[in-house]
């Protein structure tokens, strides 16, 4: 099978849904499959919108001979209106892997008006779908209607093959002192850390550690302003920024941490909640997205509404209290990881659902 996929930047990018669309890629290549990645460059909304009209890229994109044509939803305002002239020109099918609408992020009203219309239009010049979470199905359906043909395939977390054993994740949960948080992300509004910061000024300043692991520079503005609101609520000698860590350096900090918060406003998955269930660390999130598909409150991790900082400091406070529920809910996470599809069974999945869509 012969496949492109456009994307924004690098496949290498940090993100969930980076990873996501490379290990799809991974997958279809180990099965003999030809993916050719045709990469458009990182600009502002805008000035994406301005590639429907690109005589070039319209030119690129009829001349690739392959069987199917994967677009990673993200690059939706290049491609909105520009499918319907590719679609005159070329036999093979166009399948969007979506893992979150722009839509469902919190903005101005107006602004989501805007981003609405665009996605609804895109959405609806494509053939078929693949989504990262149920939650992302239904919001996507609730557009544009159900008619379409879909696969949920669910990210995994194995790729880190987690070190420890029940009995160790027990023995590090039980022990007393500090507790270890992660807030694993990059550091954008979406992904809540303010609300987190928040929470932490409202428990005692002996009873925990954040190291805050994600890039820096995807949102600078905000990287630096939660920097300054640690300060401000006196938390800087307990918060470490350490910016976005290798994969080998990243195990050893879910190794040893008890906790991994990610108070988001949105994920249409959030990966790093199954990463951090490998290593047996309960997680919270919240009740806006598909958290709930990986969380169940009060068993494995908590759900929160988001912003609600009170909420999350009630729950660190129990947890740092009672080191005997910290062990039930680290065990549980880690039987939760470990029934979650492997990147092997998903990857096998898409591919199975891509093999179909082909001859339509």
């Amino acid at each position: 099978m012969r496949l492109g996929l456009i994307i924004y930047g690098s496949l290498s990018s940090l993100s969930g849904g980076y990873l996501y669309d490379r290990k799809l890629v991974e997958h279809l290549r180990s099965q003999g499959d030809q993916v050719e990645i045709i990469s458009l460059p990182w600009r502002g909304y805008l000035p994406h919108l301005r590639d429907n009209l690109s005589a070039s890229l319209l030119r690129r994109l009829s001349r690739l001979e392959i069987d199917l044509l994967l677009q990673d939803e993200l690059n939706h305002p290049s491609l909105f209106w520009l499918n319907g002239r590719l679609r005159r020109r070329v036999a093979y099918p166009f399948i969007s892997i979506v893992h979150h609408l722009r839509l469902s992020e919190r903005r101005s009203r107006w602004q989501n008006r805007l981003y609405r219309g665009i996605e609804r239009r895109y959405l609806a010049s494509v053939d078929g779908f693949i989504y990262n979470s149920q939650t992302t199905r239904s919001v996507v359906e609730q557009l544009i209607g159900a008619g379409y043909p879909g696969l949920v395939a669910y990210p995994a977390g194995d790729h880190f093959q987690p070190p420890l054993t029940d009995n160790e994740i027990a023995l590090r949960a039980s022990q007393p002192g500090t507790l270890r948080m992660l807030f694993l992300g990059n550091v954008i509004p979406r992904k809540g850390l303010h609300t987190l910061l928040q929470a932490l000024s409202r428990v005692p300043q002996g009873a925990w550690s954040l190291e805050v692991i994600g890039s820096l520079g995807a949102a600078r503005a905000y990287a630096a302003s939660m920097q300054r609101l640690a300060a401000q609520l006196g938390l800087s000698d307990r918060v470490k920024f350490l910016g976005a860590l290798a994969d080998t350096e990243l195990a050893r900090r879910l190794e040893k941490a008890h906790l991994l918060a990610v108070p988001s406003s949105y994920e249409g998955f959030g990966i790093a909640y199954l990463e951090g269930m490998g290593f047996g660390l309960p997680a919270i999130g919240t009740t806006a997205g598909s958290a709930g598909e990986m969380i169940t409150h009060g068993v494995d991790g908590y759900l929160i509404e988001p912003e609600d900082a009170q909420a999350l400091a009630g729950h660190l406070n129990e947890l740092w209290q009672d080191r005997r529920k910290l062990t039930q809910m680290s065990l549980a996470a880690r039987r939760r990881y470990s029934a979650h599809p492997t990147w092997e069974q998903s990857g096998a999945q898409m591919r199975a659902f891509l093999f179909q869509m082909r001859g339509q």
